[in-house]
């Protein structure tokens, strides 16, 4: 059994495609024992552009 965590990322620039300390993210969750998984688009904008993401991570319980 795993257990999933999901984190907000607000994505910026002109053409949307900088976020802003998703590294970070990544490496706090890897040291409490989290498997980056991928991520899901959570906001667009009508031109197809992320406005924000959710990061996934998982860890075995």
């Amino acid at each position: 059994m795993y257990q999933y965590e999901y984190v907000n990322v607000t994505m910026s620039g002109f053409f949307g495609a900088k976020s802003e300390g998703h590294r970070k993210i990544i490496d706090e969750y890897a040291a409490k024992g989290f498997r980056y998984v991928g991520f899901i688009p959570a906001n667009m904008d009508s031109h197809g552009r992320y406005n924000e993401i959710d990061l996934i991570f998982e860890k075995e319980v």
